[in-house]
C-alpha cells in the first residue's frame, strides 16, 4: 500500500508552492483598507454589490507610470493613450480565472474600440513569454500586453488608489489617465461593460 500512496504524496508536496501562492493572492485581495466599502480614511471610493470599486470624477488620482516591453517585444507606454478610457487587466497563462475571463476581455475590447476604449494586458509571474504568447494566441487577444514577470508594474500603484491586488485584477483609468475602477475578480461582458460604459459616456 505504501508504494500506491507515494506518488500521491510527492503530488502534493509540489502543489504546495502554488497553493500557497494563489492563497496568499486570495488573502492580498481580501485584506486592507483599499477594500472596505465606502473606502475609508482617505480612499473616497465606493465598493458596489458587484465587487467593482469605483472613484468619483473629483476624487481620482493619476495612475503611475506603467511602460514597459509588451510580449511582441515592441516598448509601450500606457500614457500614450491618454485620452481614451483604458482598460488595464493584470493576467498570467497560470491563472484560471483569467482564462475564464479571457473570451470576454478580447470581444468587449472589440466591441469599444471605436468608442475611444483602449485595452492594455499586464502579463504578471509568467517567467517566460511563451506560455503568454500561446495564451493570447489561444483566446484571440486583439490588445498588446507588457510583460511584468516580477510584478513589478502592479507594484507603482500608490498606497490609497484602488490598485490591483489579486490576479486577475482589473483597473481602468478615465480620459485624463487616473483610476476610475477596479475589480478583484474575474469578469465576464456585462460585469467589464458595466466597468466602462460610464467612463465613455463622461463628458
Amino acid at each position: 500500500m505504501s508504494y500506491g500512496r507515494a506518488p500521491r504524496r510527492r503530488f502534493t508536496l509540489l502543489a504546495a508552492p502554488a497553493a500557497v501562492v494563489a492563497l496568499a493572492l486570495t488573502l492580498t485581495a481580501c485584506g486592507g483598507d483599499d477594500n472596505k466599502v465606502g473606502g475609508g480614511g482617505n480612499t473616497n471610493f465606493v465598493t458596489g454589490s458587484g465587487g467593482i470599486s469605483t472613484v468619483a470624477k473629483d476624487d481620482r488620482k493619476a495612475a503611475p507610470k506603467l511602460d514597459g516591453e509588451t510580449l511582441d517585444g515592441k516598448q509601450l507606454d500606457v500614457a500614450d493613450y491618454k485620452g481614451k478610457v483604458v482598460v488595464l487587466n493584470m493576467w498570467g497563462s497560470w491563472c484560471g480565472p483569467c482564462r475564464l475571463e479571457a473570451q470576454y476581455f478580447a470581444r468587449v475590447a472589440k466591441e469599444t474600440k471605436d468608442k475611444g476604449v483602449q485595452f492594455v494586458g499586464i502579463n504578471t509571474r509568467d517567467a517566460q513569454k511563451g506560455p503568454a504568447v500561446s495564451f493570447e494566441k489561444d483566446y484571440g487577444v486583439p490588445y498588446p500586453s507588457l510583460f511584468d514577470p516580477t510584478g513589478k508594474l502592479m507594484l507603482r500603484f500608490p498606497k490609497g488608489t484602488l490598485r490591483p491586488q489579486a490576479i486577475p485584477s482589473t483597473v481602468v483609468l478615465d480620459r485624463d489617465g487616473k483610476i476610475a475602477a477596479r475589480s478583484l475578480a474575474a469578469l465576464d461582458a456585462d460585469k467589464l461593460h458595466k466597468m466602462i460604459d460610464p467612463l465613455i459616456a463622461e463628458k
